[in-house]
């Protein structure tokens, strides 16, 4: 007999729409007698033979099961009957996400006469619409020369403020997924009582969030951005808990100083650093601005990360400054307020000592919870899979095919991709970055052309990948259904070391970015919804390559959060803020050495 199969014309393509946390079916709708068993594609890559979690349920009737949807779900499917590809049908995923609101700050006092503003910064997909009440009324009816609002409807901006304008105002984000808001509030006052609610203010402890750590030759620093006054200065010779100096002095060092290499923020309550010379972290904390702890560690500690959905940091020592014997160690229980030791993860395949590297997807707004990162061996092609949680190792993902030794990596929640750079080859090519699908932890092929460090935006959005030796910035971004644009480049001869990632401040849902520079004393600003460009100047010559021997990056330059308006970068003996709001420096901080460590530290 012959198989007939058909598939009516106005269902070659369907798109269906699936809220984060429910299931889904796609539907496949190819007919015919003796029909041969559906089969899924996704990227490419057939579904059915993979025994995914999430995805494991094909049914009698040929359905795609997805039993709990995520944003990396999103995007396109195909379905065909084996054996005969030609006709397929297209299975467009929608993946819509409940508004996550953040608003900026939550209380406020201001004297009446000068200016008051109140942010608020909602994420989800699509996009949510952005609304404000004034003790519950509606504000738009009411809106001023005195009281606009600012950056689509993000900022409340209150000139010349007035005793009426006290009030709780509240952003409501909303979209087809849901609600979310949140509440600014407004004191106006004369000056004599905000002193004294500034007093009290200070008393509670509450004046200790929204600073700069910088860990440089001579200890720590505290710093507060807006007027770069110092709150603290933590001195290589002050003790820990009463017995040991936090740099002691080496035998013939004629001063005492410190070697730091990294540092992580958890939750606002410790900084944990490496002091990769002395083989351990020390562990600040942020309410006393003290160092309350060391943590021993392999040899040269080099590299942390805050897993925040385990309250874990992880730690890459090298064992020595030939990085002969690197291994991975885990500190559980980070925001904790215990005694704190490490942990060894389990060696992939007895392979102990072979760590190059790790990555761990950042957690954001919306995503609070990430499940698997990567450990990247010398030399070998090959992703190794972990669980965060059991800090074991699950599986790998070859790159053979592709001839790539991974070297860095950056994750989009958006489609759920993994960007990788790939060192260069024997000959010195540059390869183009791969992608791997997390849905199907496959390889689907090359980023296009697209060559260089990738660094992607907080919000999943933006892509932007370096590359130094082509002095090249290529800026993709990616929709709220996970597809990946073509690049827009940005020639520059600056060799970049860093980037920070700032939300816009005259338009909701953008991102710029600040660029450092390895080499040179100017910042590269850009916007990157419009491609425009600005540097910022004189910011003196960094720290040599050659004396930072800890990672790639010798001029860092550091965001302060999600409404921060600071960004700092450190030059070989000074300290820049600059203002991001207005683009421009706020002030140099001299006589601070290799400050080349540094923390924001918000309000926890």
């Amino acid at each position: 007999e012959v198989v007939q199969l058909s598939l009516p014309e106005d269902q070659k393509l369907s798109t269906t729409a699936a809220t984060v946390g429910q299931s889904a079916v796609l539907s496949c709708v190819i007919q015919g007698t003796l029909r041969p068993p559906i089969i899924w594609k996704r990227n490419n890559v057939i579904l059915n033979s993979l025994d995914l979690e999430d995805i494991n349920d094909f049914g009698d009737d040929g359905s795609l099961y997805i039993t709990k949807v995520t944003t990396t779900h999103m995007g396109n499917y195909t379905c065909y009957a084996d054996g005969y590809d030609k006709l397929y049908q297209t299975h467009i995923l929608q993946v819509n996400v409940p508004p996550v609101i953040r608003v900026y700050p939550e209380s406020q006092a201001r004297e009446p006469g000068v200016t008051a503003s109140l942010r608020c910064h909602a994420e989800g997909i699509p996009n949510p619409q952005l609304g404000w009440l004034k003790n519950g009324i509606d504000i738009t009816p009411k809106l001023s020369k005195q009281l606009t609002l600012q950056a689509n409807g993000s900022e409340v901006h209150i000139s010349n403020v007035r005793y009426e304008d006290t009030g709780a105002y509240t952003c409501i984000a909303k979209n087809e997924a849901g609600v979310d808001e949140d509440i600014s509030s407004l004191f106006v006052e004369d000056s004599a009582r905000k002193t004294l609610a500034n007093i009290l203010w200070r008393e509670q402890g509450l004046g200790i969030g929204n600073m700069f750590y910088v860990f440089y030759e001579d200890g720590i620093k505290v710093i507060q951005p807006v007027e770069c006054e110092f709150q603290r200065h933590i001195k290589p010779s002050e003790k820990l808990l009463g017995f040991q100096a936090i740099c002691p002095k080496a035998d013939g060092d004629p001063i005492q100083q410190c070697v730091w290499a990294t540092a992580v923020n958890v939750k606002d309550k410790f900084i944990y650093v490496t002091q990769p010379t002395l083989d351990r972290v020390l562990i600040v904390d942020v309410q006393s601005q003290k160092v309350v702890q060391a943590v021993s560690t392999d040899p040269v500690p080099v590299k942390l990360h805050y897993d925040k959905s385990h309250d874990q940091v992880w730690v890459l020592s090298w064992g020595n400054m030939e990085k002969n014997s690197p291994t991975l160690q885990v500190i559980t229980q980070a925001s904790g307020s215990v005694s704190h030791h490490t942990i060894h993860t389990q060696p992939v395949g007895k392979q102990f000592d072979r760590v190059d590297d790790f990555f761990i997807p950042d957690t954001t707004l919306i995503i609070t919870h990430i499940r698997f990162g990567f450990i990247l061996h010398k030399d070998e092609p090959v992703l190794h899979k972990i669980d965060l949680e059991s800090m074991s190792y699950i599986k790998t993902i070859s790159l053979k095919d592709y001839n790539c030794i991974p070297q860095s990596l950056a994750y989009t929640h958006l489609g759920g991709y993994f960007f990788i750079c790939c060192k260069p080859d024997t000959t010195g090519a540059v390869l183009p970055q791969l992608i791997v699908d997390s849905v199907t932890d496959s390889v689907i092929g090359y980023n296009g052309e697209v060559t260089g460090t990738p660094h992607v935006s907080p919000d999943g959005h933006y892509l932007v990948s370096i590359d130094d030796t082509k002095g090249l910035m290529r800026i993709q971004s990616i929709t709220m259904r996970g597809e990946i644009q073509d690049a827009f480049d940005i020639h520059t001869n600056l060799h970049i070391s860093d980037v920070a990632f700032q939300p816009s401040f005259t338009e909701a849902h953008q991102y710029n970015v600040y660029c450092s520079s390895s080499t040179q004393t100017d910042v590269l600003f850009v916007e990157l919804s419009s491609g425009k460009v600005k540097m910022v100047k004189s910011l003196k010559e960094p720290v040599k390559a050659g004396e930072w021997p800890w990672n790639s990056k010798n001029r860092l330059i550091k965001d302060s959060g999600l409404f921060g308006q600071y960004l700092m970068t450190p030059s070989k003996e000074s300290l820049f803020i600059l203002d991001g709001r207005l683009n421009k420096l706020n002030c140099e901080i001299t006589e601070v050495e290799k400050g080349n460590t540094v923390i924001w530290v918000g309000e926890a």
